[in-house]
């Protein structure tokens, strides 16, 4: 019985099942913090925990879904080629906010760390908190962080940029399709190119391309502050 349980297909339909049930709980509260991932997060731990099956099974059973994460990446690009010439005018603008955006989100988890007293390995555990898990793990691993600890705090920077992200771009007025795109994809990575998606064509091809930028601006960028404040 428990093969059946932790089997591929049992896995693959407790994620898509958690996925597709969040779908339906946010568009029918219209509740921001009922995010469909953090719904689907909630549900598959819980299922995990009940029936006992250890996260590496979990995993296991999802593997196709790991992979197809490079292709979805790519399909971004989709996008950005119909919003090339928006893209192009308004280059250096994103540019800006990338450099900006990376240097800030690094230097700020030091700065913040510090003033609390937090150890050096957890500063250097989520310095890369603002770019996808494959990248902020090469990343912290390189650093001597805690590849865990990142992988969770990138996550959790996602979903708060995908939840409270739009809410905060209304309440400062920021209308701009380029801006919002770009806020959404410096900040939240992935999981905030979703919900850039959701707020128009312009901002999910800029998010898109600022989740790629963010990547190479970060791993540049991390050792070289670190080596300025350590």
């Amino acid at each position: 019985m428990n093969d059946v349980v932790t089997s591929m297909p049992a896995m693959l339909l407790l994620t898509l099942a958690s996925y597709l049930l969040g779908v339906f709980i946010h568009r029918k509260s219209g509740i921001s913090v009922l995010h469909p991932f953090v719904t689907a997060l909630v549900v598959i731990i819980g299922t995990l925990l009940i029936f006992k099956i250890p996260y590496a099974e979990y995993r296991a059973g999802n593997r196709i879904l790991d992979f197809l994460l490079g292709p979805s990446v790519v399909a971004l690009a989709l996008r950005l080629y119909d919003n090339l010439d928006i893209v192009r005018k308004n280059l250096a603008a994103i540019l800006s906010a990338v450099v900006v955006g990376s240097t800030v989100g690094i230097a700020g988890v030091w700065v913040i760390g510090r003033l609390f007293g937090a150890p050096s390995d957890i500063i250097l555990s989520t310095e890369a908190k603002s770019v996808t898990v494959p990248i902020a793990i090469d990343v912290t691993s390189i650093a001597g962080g805690s590849t865990a600890l990142i992988a969770i705090s990138v996550v959790f920077t996602g979903v708060l940029g995908a939840v409270f992200g739009p809410s905060l771009l209304k309440m400062l007025k920021i209308t701009d399709p380029v801006a919002r795109g770009a806020a959404m994809g410096c900040s939240a990575h992935g999981i905030g190119t979703g919900r850039a998606i959701e707020l128009g064509a312009v901002e999910g091809a800029v998010s898109g391309l600022c989740i790629v930028l963010m990547g190479v601006a970060t791993s540049i960028l991390v050792p070289l502050l670190n080596s300025l404040f350590f």
